[in-house]
């Protein structure tokens, strides 16, 4: 099967260099393998959603030279496929009501790892409640391609929620529905996500879903370890100088650099990078911390 990746930004803000790491790094990975490399923003929350950041981030990468293949997708029109989903997971018994808050969650000291208490005590049928994916997965791994074998770690997996009790579909659902819906076959993300593929490796099976390959690249860090990222004011990315981010972006990717660099235009530059991309360079590590 010929390779589809892609970038799912979240609308809350503009993109930053952590974000151009993400982007890059997928686009790199997906042109030098003469593949698709789709967008999709990833906007179930409408709370969180910053005004007009969708498209601002459609702008930015534009201006950075990182033009995807076909139509952008938007989560918030996709929330019937996500309810079929759901509903198939409840009828076959892999997902249930729970209405536990965090405030019992932590009184029964159930925050690490869900201990099924609505599973064997169901809340009332007119009770407002979240869903919960059962976890059943059995010392489950997966072969990162930038960072080897990953395997969970014993005791900090559970049922985990895919549908919200404010009405708003989870992270876990829309990521494997529109990631298996779109034929995604390799994901190039950040490692503050590595965690998060065990769940999704849940999904996938309880759905029937052939999951993709994974590879998580390092995170941008302030000198303290704090990541980079829109709820910490990370600064936007400057969209007058593509050149230079992008160059920061391939040193901090540990990537082969042209010479006289400076001198190429954005898509002269780009299309050095897919030519001399080697993901097996990529720094084996879940973070570096860069200078402020």
């Amino acid at each position: 099967m010929s390779y589809t990746g892609r970038f799912a930004p979240s609308p809350t803000g503009p993109l930053h260099f952590g974000s151009l790491l993400a982007a890059l790094a997928s686009y790199l990975d997906a042109k030098h393998q003469q593949g698709r490399w789709l967008l999709r923003i990833e906007n179930p929350d409408p709370l969180r959603e910053q005004p007009g950041a969708a498209d601002q981030i459609c702008y930015t990468l534009d201006a950075f030279g990182l033009h995807w293949d076909g139509e952008v997708i938007y989560q918030n029109q996709r929330q019937d496929y996500y309810q079929h989903l759901l509903e198939q997971l409840i009828q076959q018994g892999l997902a249930y009501p729970c209405n536990c808050s965090r405030k019992q969650l932590k009184l029964r000291n159930a925050l690490q790892h869900y201990d099924q208490h609505c599973l064997k005590h169901p809340p009332d049928k007119q009770a407002q409640t979240a869903i919960r994916a059962r976890y059943t997965l059995n010392s489950p791994s997966f072969n990162d391609r930038i960072l080897g074998i990953q395997r969970a770690s014993n005791g900090t997996q559970g049922d985990f929620i895919i549908f919200r009790r404010d009405g708003l579909f989870a992270y876990q659902l829309a990521v494997v529905a529109d990631d298996h819906d779109q034929k995604i076959n390799q994901v190039v993300r950040g490692a503050d996500l590595l965690r998060e593929t065990f769940a999704q490796l849940q999904l996938q099976q309880h759905l029937g879903f052939t999951p993709p390959g994974y590879a998580h690249i390092p995170l941008a860090t302030t000198a303290n370890g704090q990541k980079l990222s829109k709820q910490n004011l990370a600064p936007p990315l400057d969209n007058s100088n593509p050149v230079s981010g992008l160059l920061q972006a391939l040193r901090f990717l540990n990537q082969d650099i042209p010479p006289e660099p400076q001198s190429l235009t954005v898509e002269s530059l780009l299309q050095w990078a897919i030519s001399h991309w080697h993901i097996n360079k990529v720094p084996v590590t879940q973070s570096i911390p860069i200078e402020a």
